[in-house]
């Protein structure tokens, strides 16, 4: 004899699942309410994450000297200049090596090309100058049709950079202050807070100010690994501007993605220019292994352990994040996800109901 559905227990069971279905429905329209209201204050939300995150990295120095009985104001405000003097030295260090090997550089370039076209001329391709030249007219001729679009991605760029600009003295400002005022924002919060919210919402913003410089450590970590590897192999192959290259490496390590490509495609060309195709081939086949390396193993294990997420979460955070909002969701992505995590966790344990001590005699028979 078959059995039977029971109605009553169907019925509880729809009826479950539609409230389920109804209240996950609305914690994702309220999700959706908050990430529209972060876009249309992205503007001051960007500068705000950065700032943050540039003072998880400016933090200990500031907290050293305060401790030393410093005036906190005093102590920000010597900080901020030395991380200038630091960002300033860093881009000599790349930029004056870089000025004083330009010529031989150019010289480089020039007889890449020279070499290209003559590898062009013989077999298999065996084109010729006159077809050189057509195809370089014929470039000329779509340069000159597609000006206009060119112009409006001109202005895009320089809009973008002068966005760019604006943000970042703006999260300097918000650095220096947070330096200075930092310590007194969980006293003033928790003034501000009504009932339990006054200690919960302070312990869950220091577990998030913990996790965020964990994240900045390991992506120094991590951008140290690159720049060790990658600086090693240049030197093995005798290509010029190691050193820059490798600080442009360790740089590069905080912008996920984009600044690995940037990085990479700098060090081939400079190899390409000044040793040849052979060594441009061996240096993509190093940049490649590493970040390999460090896409899939390093950057997850670090991450994941001083984060408190699952290397396969990292994986699956940046990806997501990359394709919702592109190098911003790829950049913040691991600490978003670290974050939630937090919160998760938290809530968790209020949540949990403490494990009750057995009572004497409840135990098994003898």
């Amino acid at each position: 004899m078959s059995a039977t559905l029971n109605a009553g227990k169907t019925r509880s069971a729809l009826r479950t699942s539609a409230r389920v279905s109804g209240e996950l429905l609305l914690v994702l329209v309220a999700a959706a309410v908050v990430l529209w209201l972060l876009g249309r204050m992205w503007s001051v939300v960007w500068p705000l994450v950065v700032g943050l995150l540039l003072t998880t990295l400016t933090w200990p120095p500031a907290r050293y000297l305060r401790r030393r009985g410093m005036a906190p104001a005093l102590a920000a405000s010597l900080v901020t200049v030395l991380f200038l003097l630091v960002a300033a030295g860093t881009v000599a260090l790349i930029a004056v090596p870089v000025a004083s090997e330009s010529g031989k550089l150019g010289e480089g370039v020039v007889e890449g090309v020279e070499r290209l076209r003559e590898w062009a001329a013989g077999p298999p391709l065996n084109i010729d100058d006159a077809q050189i030249a057509d195809a370089f007219d014929s470039a000329t001729a779509r340069l000159q049709d597609s000006a206009g679009s060119i112009a409006t991605t001109a202005v895009t760029g320089v809009s973008t950079v002068i966005s760019g600009v604006v943000t970042a003295v703006l999260a300097l400002f918000l650095m220096f202050f947070f330096l200075k005022d930092g310590p007194r924002f969980l006293p003033w919060l928790r003034r501000q807070l009504p009932g339990r919210l006054a200690t919960d919402v302070p312990i869950v913003v220091k577990r998030c100010w913990l996790t965020l410089g964990s994240f900045v450590r390991s992506q120094a970590l991590v951008g140290l690994f690159d720049a060790v590897l990658i600086g090693l192999g240049l030197w093995i192959l005798d290509v010029p501007l190691v050193l820059p290259l490798a600080v442009l490496t360790f740089v590069s390590a905080f912008v996920p993605i984009i600044g690995a490509l940037f990085a990479g495609l700098v060090a081939v060309l400079i190899a390409l220019v000044s040793n040849g195709l052979m060594d441009a081939l061996l240096v993509l086949a190093l940049i490649i292994v590493v970040q390999q390396l460090e896409g899939n193993v390093f950057q997850p294990m670090i991450q994941s352990r001083g984060l408190g997420l699952h290397a396969a979460v990292v994986l699956l955070a940046v990806t997501l994040g990359g394709s919702l909002a592109g190098i911003v969701g790829s950049l913040l992505a691991v600490p978003v996800a670290a974050l939630i995590a937090v919160v998760w966790n938290y809530l968790r344990e209020q949540l949990t109901d403490p494990p009750r001590e057995p009572a004497t005699g409840d135990g098994p028979p003898a």
